[in-house]
């Protein structure tokens, strides 16, 4: 039997700390450390009881919760599971967190009557004890910017779809900003809340300016140097050939693969619409999403890429990439964006 996950609970609310403890108390995998209602005590705490987990929420009146994870970060890794309302500046502060190490955001109810209402909470801890907190300082080499110059992309390349879930902001960062201006359209689908996605797509447009980078929209038409990130909600995000020109579509439908939007059914309908026309890049995340996806288009003719474990927050997403056959190649993150552009002929 497996030792249990030791977490420490890090919230200013008496009351959230009690909702997420008897969260976890219902799960055998996780034992309870020790809980604080600030950084300062937390502190204290992680030097005392060594947790293997720490749930930090985001927003703490007089306290500035980056500035505690910045230091977890740089003086004592250990993986970080932010809990975050569902606001503009919830979503904000939440996004700065992941970019800065943190394991993974969870939404914060927004209302705790009746049910479990940090279900969901458990599995993220299980899964960031097994995490790697240093990898994403490994994976923060510069680009090498000469390449990016002389590198273009193969005529033939219709669209680029990105799928990716935990460790996703990080390295979908590093991925984009090894293309140039005028790349060929990109569609990605990140595994995040709503809200989320949208403050993700404004940081990422401000920070990598050879793309105009966006959330995807109902009907519009994709043209070259275009990225665009499905939303969090209730919606997939898929492409259709429309009159020559390719369109994405927001599609009410049930979870694939137990998401809402699912990479596996943006894949699906790029290996159908495009066809070996695409490239197909499969990234860190938890779970099997987009694995199946990925194997579509590689059945279709399209060339695809899989993230390596080395450089992989979570090797899950592209592990069953890998396993199933559905990547022709597995690269580390910092090689992504130039293998995909030296990829001239199939």
């Amino acid at each position: 039997m497996e030792t249990p996950v030791k977490v420490l609970i890090v919230d200013d609310s008496r009351t959230m700390r009690a909702l997420i403890r008897r969260s976890f108390e219902r799960h055998p995998g996780i034992t309870v450390c020790g809980e604080a209602g600030n950084p300062i005590e937390a502190r204290d705490l992680i030097i005392k009881d060594q947790p293997d987990v720490i749930t930090l929420d985001v927003e703490m009146p007089g306290m500035n919760g980056l500035q505690f994870l910045e230091k977890i970060m740089r003086l004592r890794p250990i993986p970080v599971v932010m809990v975050s309302s569902l606001t503009v500046r919830g979503a904000d502060t939440a996004i700065t967190a992941l970019q800065m190490g943190a394991f993974d955001c969870f939404p914060k109810p927004t209302s705790v009557l009746g049910g479990d209402a940090f279900a969901g909470l458990a599995r993220l801890v299980i899964q960031a004890a097994h995490s790697r907190p240093g990898v994403r300082a490994q994976a923060r080499a510069p680009l090498v910017s000469s390449l990016l110059h002389q590198k273009t992309w193969g005529s033939w390349v219709e669209l680029v779809a990105i799928g990716s879930s935990t460790g996703g902001v990080e390295a979908l960062e590093e991925v984009l900003s090894g293309f140039p201006q005028h790349s060929p359209p990109i569609v990605i689908c990140q595994h995040m809340p709503p809200l989320f996605t949208a403050s993700f797509a404004r940081r990422l447009d401000q920070k990598i300016t050879s793309l105009s980078i966006a959330e995807v929209t109902d009907g519009e038409v994709l043209t070259l140097g275009m990225a665009r990130i499905a939303p969090g909600g209730d919606r997939h995000t898929v492409v259709e050939q429309r009159d020559g020109r390719l369109i994405t579509r927001l599609v009410h439908a049930a979870p694939v693969s137990g998401h809402c939007p699912s990479v596996d059914m943006l894949f699906g309908s790029v290996a159908r619409e495009v066809g070996r026309n695409a490239i197909g890049i499969i990234l860190t995340g938890m779970g099997r999403d987009g694995a199946e996806g990925l194997l579509a288009m590689r059945q279709a003719g399209a060339p695809t890429i899989a993230q390596d474990k080395a450089s992989s927050v979570v090797y899950g997403m592209p592990r069953v990439a890998a396993e199933i056959g559905a990547a022709c190649q597995i690269i580390p993150l910092d090689q992504i964006s130039n293998t995909a552009m030296a990829i001239h002929t199939r």
